[in-house]
């Protein structure tokens, strides 16, 4: 229980700053289900809903240990666009985990930067925005790099609002897959690694 308790009280503490708890699962690297558990319900006698915590902070406290994933990233997506006969021409990384990864991969691929920013909770799909800021998406081919992917509830809704603006979307890649799907919405879903329940 002590890895529980632990959980329990990173998810208040965050809580209690006034994060929501899809920011909150994106903290946690859970799902919002598990942050829901985690929140409101009696952790000692409930069973709590199926998942896997991720944790990569070793990764994600130096710019060069991103640097080197996000080259194993660019090497996935070389082989993908080889496999499709096609080339994109934007990354768009998911606000906030998904932004260094796209943001190295840009630099090593010599594509244009897009910055997706997910809606809140109360929206499943769509809704989202992107960021003025960097390249738009309109009549353009696009990857979409993220950190995990558990529900792919912020994957589609990333995919269809790109479609909106008038995108092309590839490709979809994440560090790690939580989920058996090779796919969402149609799109190709390439992991880094994949996570899986045994027995369940």
């Amino acid at each position: 229980m002590k890895g529980i308790d632990s959980l329990v009280e990173k998810a208040m503490h965050y809580k209690e700053k006034g994060l929501k708890e899809k920011e909150i699962a994106t903290e946690l690297n859970l799902s919002v289900d598990t942050v829901t558990w985690l929140l409101t319900k009696n952790v000692k006698e409930e069973q709590p809903p199926t998942d896997v915590q991720v944790g990569w902070r070793s990764v994600g406290v130096f710019g060069g240990r991103l640097r080197l994933l996000s080259a194993i990233f660019s090497d996935i997506i070389w082989e993908e666009m080889e496999k499709m006969d096609s080339d994109f021409d934007v990354v768009v990384g998911i606000a906030i985990n998904g932004i260094p990864f796209a943001t190295f991969i840009s630099e090593e691929m010599g594509k244009e930067l897009a910055i997706y920013r997910p809606p809140g909770r109360d929206r499943k799909r769509g809704g989202g925005a992107l960021s003025s800021n960097y390249a738009g998406v309109d009549g353009k081919k696009v990857v979409i790099v993220d950190d995990v992917i558990s529900t792919a509830e912020t994957m589609e809704g990333a995919i269809t609002d790109l479609e909106d603006h008038g995108a092309e979307v590839l490709l979809a890649t994440v560090t790690v897959n939580k989920d058996s799907r090779d796919e969402v919405v149609g799109v190709p879903l390439r992991a880094v690694l994949r996570a899986k329940i045994i027995g369940k």
